[in-house]
């Protein structure tokens, strides 16, 4: 039977109306991945007495040379004027982005700062099915790719004064405030030592914080047994695609979507107070990989948290 010509009309119509809104909605993520917001957030840590600091989390910037719009917007977080930098991993993007990230943080190298590494500092990125993150983990690792330039920003960073975290413990005076840090190498790519850093947080501290890039349960579990009031984490991108409403889809970890960004509690149904209970924040990122430049509901963020006065 042939389509009568009004069957075929509204056919083309549908067809037209799917491929504007398709048009529409890939527009509006490439310009989402690009509308760089700071997150301000308030956490409650800090021994009575002692006066608000302010800690500039970044976190998953995949930084490439061409990027100019990012690392102008990166250049100008020097202006907030942060007490404490954390740097949770993924700067890197290309191979030859180490110099770029480094003019990009400009100022805040000046700062005292801490950090760890994520597998986009080790490898470089490739192009891949992005339908796959949204699949259960297989426990493929992509480290067949080029390996970063990541000695040459570890050193750059460590001249700069921060200190590296990767599977090990440090302390920090910043101010008045005195901090124990336990960090572990990125745990997506198994990497993460625990054993190195196990045991209880330094109990003379005002605050004691764990870092890793990827927030994977085991990590966070250790952290929280071992009397860590907070953990700080980035790599999920906060879902990257996100549906309003509703939230991440996926953390590409074992972190369930809820949490995927912003500030939560570990384990999720516990209290301030409660033994084995620490404070959990992970950042959504600046970036995403070059090879796939969008977000949806789920804006490129650095934070700026704020420690006041435990509750």
């Amino acid at each position: 039977m042939t389509p009568s010509p009004h069957l075929l009309r509204a056919v083309g119509r549908l067809v037209g109306a799917g491929a504007v809104a398709g048009a529409a909605l890939t527009a509006y993520a490439l310009c989402e991945a690009r509308a760089y917001t700071l997150r301000r957030v308030e956490l409650p840590i800090l021994p009575s007495g002692q006066r608000p600091l302010r800690v500039l989390h970044l976190s998953d910037v995949h930084m490439t040379p061409g990027q100019h719009r990012k690392q102008q917007w990166l250049r100008g977080l020097a202006s907030l004027e942060p007490d404490l930098v954390i740097n949770t991993g993924d700067n890197l993007a290309h191979l030859r982005s180490v110099p770029v990230m480094l003019d990009a943080l400009g100022p805040l190298l000046d700062v005292p700062g801490v950090f760890v590494f994520g597998s986009n500092d080790y490898f470089a990125p490739s192009l891949r099915n992005p339908v796959r993150y949204l699949l259960p983990d297989n426990g493929t690792r992509h480290t067949d790719t080029p390996q970063l330039p990541w000695p040459e920003l570890r050193d750059s960073f460590v001249a700069a004064g921060w200190r590296d975290l990767t599977n090990r413990t440090d302390t920090l005076g910043v101010q008045e405030t005195s901090f124990a840090f336990a960090g572990v190498d990125d745990p997506h790519l198994a990497y993460d030592d625990l054993a190195a850093v196990a045991g209880p947080a330094d109990a003379d501290a005002d605050v004691r914080l764990g870092v890793a890039h990827a927030p994977y349960l085991r990590v966070l579990d250790q952290f929280a047994a071992d009397g860590y009031d907070a953990v700080i984490a980035g790599h999920t991108h906060g879902g990257q695609v996100c549906l309003p409403g509703f939230g991440a889809l996926t953390t590409n970890c074992d972190l369930e979507p809820a949490r995927a960004k912003g500030l939560h509690r570990h384990p999720a149904d516990s209290r301030p107070g409660d033994p084995g209970s620490a404070w959990l924040h992970v950042s959504a990122g600046l970036g995403t990989s070059p090879y796939a430049r969008i977000r949806v509901a789920c804006r490129p963020e650095a934070t700026l948290l704020t420690l006041t006065e435990a509750r």
